[in-house]
C-alpha cells in the first residue's frame, strides 16, 4: 500500500475530543465519482474521501472509472476505497489489488439497503447472515496490510440487532467503523438512531464516524452531542449543499457561517452540469443525471416545489438551464435545511444507496 503521509493525523484527529469531527465524503453510488468529487472540492470538500463501491465476485476487476477517482482525487486528499460483495476470495484479491493504488485503506460495504444488492447477500442484505458477515470481516482483516474500515447500518429489520454486529466489530482490530443509524428496511425514510451510533462509539476502541440525515450545521452539532462521534459521514446533504463541509469547520472555529444565495446554487449547478459533460454524452442522457442530483439540490428552493416540478420536464440543456435562471437568478438565500416533513430522497434511493 502506498501509505498517504496524512493518514496517521486524520486518525489521531478523529480520536479526539472537542475537535471539529473529522469530515468525510460518503461513498455514494453512481454518484462520488471523479467529477462529483472536484466539485466538492471547489467548495472545500471532506478530509477525507470514500469511493464509491467496487462490485466484487468471482471474476470481477477493479472498475477503471473508480480507480481514475483513486489515482487524480483532488486537492491531494486521502481516498478510502470500498468494496461489496460476498465472495470472500474475489473480495480478499480486490482488497489486495486495490492495496497497491494510492490509498489509505479499503472499507467493507454493509450498508447498502437497495433490494437488489441485498437479493444477493451483499452490503446491508449481509446483516441477515452475522455468521457469514464476520467470516468476511475476518478475512479481510487478515488481508488488508494498511487501514481496515467498515460501513455498517445498525441492522436489518431492527435496531436492536445492531449489538450482535457490534459483538463481530469489537473482535477484530477495524480502524475505523461507519454507523449509519438506520436500519436496512428503513432506508433513509426515519428518524436516525442516535443511541444506537452512541453505543457503538462507547463500545468500540475504533474512531466511529456517524451517517445519516446530516444536512446542516444544526444537525451536525446534533449527531456529535448526541453520538459523540469522532466524525460525520455526508452524503445526500452534500449533494443538495457542497458548503456544508466548510459550514461545519467555520461553526466549530466559532466564525460566521457562509449562507449560500440562491445565485450561489445556480453557480454550483452550472458547476456539476459542466464537471459531469463526459465526452460522448448525450444531452439528454446528461439531463437525467443532472435531474437526479436536483431532486436533492432543488428541495426548499420555493414553497410550492414549482422549481423540481419543471425541472422533471426538461430534457435538454437549454430547457434545464431556462427553469435554473427563472427560480435561481434572483435575491435570496439556500434555506439550511430540506422543508419539514420532505421526503429527501424522493426518486433517487438508488443514486445515493450507500450514504
Amino acid at each position: 500500500m502506498t501509505t498517504h503521509p496524512q493518514i496517521g493525523n486524520l486518525l489521531q484527529k478523529a480520536a479526539k475530543a472537542g475537535n471539529c469531527p473529522l469530515l468525510i465524503l460518503a461513498p455514494m453510488q453512481d454518484v462520488t465519482d471523479l467529477p462529483f468529487m472536484r466539485v466538492m472540492e471547489r467548495y472545500g470538500g471532506p478530509d477525507l474521501y470514500y469511493t464509491e463501491y467496487f462490485r466484487v465476485h468471482g471474476d470481477s476487476k477493479p472498475e477503471k472509472w473508480i480507480v481514475r477517482s483513486i489515482r487524480e482525487c483532488p486537492g491531494g486528499k486521502p481516498v478510502i476505497a470500498q468494496v461489496i460483495g460476498q465472495d470472500i476470495p474475489a473480495l480478499v484479491r480486490t482488497a489486495q489489488a486495490l492495496e497497491r493504488e494510492p490509498v489509505v485503506g479499503i472499507d467493507l460495504n454493509l450498508g447498502c439497503p437497495a433490494p437488489i444488492v441485498c437479493r444477493k447477500k451483499a452490503g446491508g442484505g449481509l446483516l441477515r447472515h452475522v455468521a457469514e458477515m464476520e467470516k468476511i470481516v475476518a478475512a479481510l482483516r487478515g488481508a488488508v496490510a494498511g487501514p481496515f474500515t467498515v460501513k455498517t447500518r445498525i441492522g436489518f429489520d431492527g435496531p436492536g440487532e445492531f449489538d450482535a454486529l457490534l459483538d463481530v466489530f469489537t473482535r477484530y482490530p477495524i480502524d475505523a467503523l461507519t454507523v449509519h443509524g438506520r436500519t436496512v428496511r428503513e432506508m433513509y425514510r426515519t428518524a436516525v438512531h442516535y443511541d444506537r451510533i452512541a453505543e457503538a462509539v462507547r463500545r468500540m476502541d475504533a474512531p466511529v464516524f456517524a451517517n445519516g440525515n446530516v444536512l446542516s450545521v444544526r444537525l451536525a452539532r446534533e449527531t456529535i452531542t448526541r453520538t459523540g462521534a469522532a466524525g460525520l459521514m455526508i452524503g445526500r446533504g452534500a449533494i443538495r449543499n457542497p458548503w456544508i463541509f466548510t459550514q461545519i469547520r467555520q461553526a466549530w472555529a466559532g466564525e460566521a457561517v457562509y449562507r449560500p444565495t440562491l445565485r450561489d446554487l445556480r453557480g454550483y449547478i452550472e458547476a456539476l452540469f459542466e464537471a459531469t459533460n463526459h465526452e460522448g454524452f448525450k444531452e439528454t442522457l446528461h439531463v437525467a443525471k443532472m435531474k437526479k442530483y436536483l431532486n436533492f439540490i432543488g428541495q426548499g428552493v420555493d414553497a410550492e416545489e414549482a422549481f423540481l416540478r419543471e425541472i422533471r420536464c426538461a430534457e435538454r440543456a437549454s430547457q434545464f438551464f431556462a427553469v435554473c435562471d427563472r427560480f435561481l437568478d434572483r435575491d435570496g438565500t439556500v434555506p439550511d435545511e430540506p422543508p419539514a416533513g420532505a421526503l429527501f430522497c424522493p426518486r433517487s434511493e438508488a443514486l445515493a444507496s450507500s450514504g
